[in-house]
């Protein structure tokens, strides 16, 4: 049946799922940019325009007061910003390039903070740090996803034994107490191994595991404001907000902790020591509950996908797939909105050769759309080999293989496939 010419289909088919999930989500951060650049601008700008008018009054009557040439003062200052920029301050503050403040350097580095207060002057320094980053950073962000695989398996292991002792529990009041599923008569044996085949299959819900994490996070962030209120003297909003920047690796670097020398009233050896373990472990925890939001944001992007793909249901027969339609792969769906489909192997397209015997038998040459469907399989075969080199072990066959996303991927989604139940195949 022909598509009407308001049809999003148009005349060259239904677009590729994952391509539309991409435009999407491009959309969506376009949008998300320009209202943030739009609310970022209502509140800064004054403040902006503010101190550019003080500034101007205060240069006007320095230069003045002292009798200096406008041009002179100007001169100075630009040697004083070349002189901030490797590392003199006005107040005394802690050594750079010691050993200890390398060391904070390169913890900036390797952890994608580069807060900027600190960066290599000279030639050597500047070809150094692009192989020392390139490597450091690797190998971070790999500590990273590990760290994200054990707290998804502990909090996925603690929800699992609080949903099974509440499954155990008495459920039927009999003479007065109640009867655990153990002391049920009849099929009791059966019932219990059906109850515990649904929990060897049971996954926690990434809205349990997001809140859990938004819950460290708060907590590792709430206490760190407290240590850096009391150490800094920064306010406690400031300290939050300092928190924030530097666990999600963003790093302005207006407000850096540890400069001073020492730190009256504080343990300053403590105090650092403190300061490296707040920054790693909230680093860890925002790392962890940014990739877990973003399983939520592909929900709603399924979602949306979902709504949008009603208008053009003319295209196709409602009851039955679709001869030359795409099925659906990286779905990874609300669980109302979730519907079983039939596997397909490591591939998103459909080989009609091999599913058509008459042509497979007949010798028959095949087409180039067959052709490249076909080595879109060896293609499939080829990074599911690599993907069980770099785990070092096979992958089970099963639901496990189905494409929903997270299955044979690489990195944090790759790691949260199976472990959730939104990104669970066989839920």
């Amino acid at each position: 049946m022909a598509c009407r010419s308001g049809c999003c289909c148009g005349s060259s088919g239904p677009i590729n799922e994952d391509n539309a999930r991409f435009l999407l989500l491009a959309l969506f951060i376009v949008l998300y940019l320009l209202c943030g650049a739009a609310v970022f601008s209502a509140l800064e700008q004054p403040k902006e325009r503010e101190a550019k008018e003080r500034w101007a009054q205060r240069f006007e009557h320095f230069s003045q007061k002292y009798n200096l040439s406008k041009k002179d003062l100007r001169n100075f200052l630009r040697n004083y910003e070349e002189a901030n920029v490797a590392g003199i301050r006005v107040d005394t503050i802690r050594p750079r390039w010691d050993f200890t403040g390398a060391f904070y350097f390169v913890g900036t580095v390797v952890s994608t903070i580069g807060f900027g207060m600190t960066t290599p002057a000279t030639i050597g320094g500047k070809i150094f740090l692009m192989f020392y980053g390139l490597l450091g950073c690797a190998a971070t962000i790999l500590f990273f996803n590990l760290f994200l695989e054990r707290v998804i398996t502990v909090i996925a292991f603690v929800l699992k034994s609080f949903h099974e002792r509440r499954r155990n529990k008495a459920v039927l009041p009999q003479n007065g107490r109640r009867v655990s599923e153990g002391e049920k008569g009849g099929g009791a044996e059966v019932g219990g191994v059906g109850k515990q085949e649904e929990l060897a299959g049971w996954k926690p819900s990434v809205y349990c595991v997001m809140f859990i994490l938004g819950a460290a996070a708060i907590l590792v962030s709430c206490c760190a404001s407290l240590m850096y209120s009391a150490a800094e003297g920064w306010g406690y909003l400031d300290s939050l907000y300092f928190c924030f920047v530097a666990f999600s690796t963003i790093g302005f670097g207006d407000m850096v902790s540890s400069q001073r020398i020492s730190y009256e009233g504080h343990a300053t050896a403590a105090y650092r020591v403190g300061n490296f373990f707040f920054i790693l472990t909230g680093v860890c925890c925002i790392y962890s509950l940014f990739n877990v939001i973003s399983i939520v944001i592909k929900q709603v992007l399924n979602w949306l996908l979902r709504r949008l793909e009603a208008p053009c249901r003319c295209c196709f027969p409602r009851r039955g797939p679709h001869p030359h339609r795409h099925p659906r792969r990286n779905v990874v769906a609300p669980g109302h909105l979730r519907a079983r489909r039939d596997p397909s192997i490591e591939t998103d397209a459909i080989n009609e050769s091999e599913t058509d015997p008459g042509r497979r038998m007949s010798g028959e040459m095949i087409s180039m759309r067959d052709f490249l469907a076909a080595n879109k399989v060896n293609l499939a075969i080829m990074q599911k080999q690599l993907s069980e080199m770099a785990v070092g072990h096979p992958r089970q066959s099963g639901s496990s293989s189905h494409q929903n996303g997270f299955s044979g991927g690489v990195g944090a989604l790759g790691i949260m496939n199976n472990r959730l139940a939104e990104t669970s195949v066989d839920r």
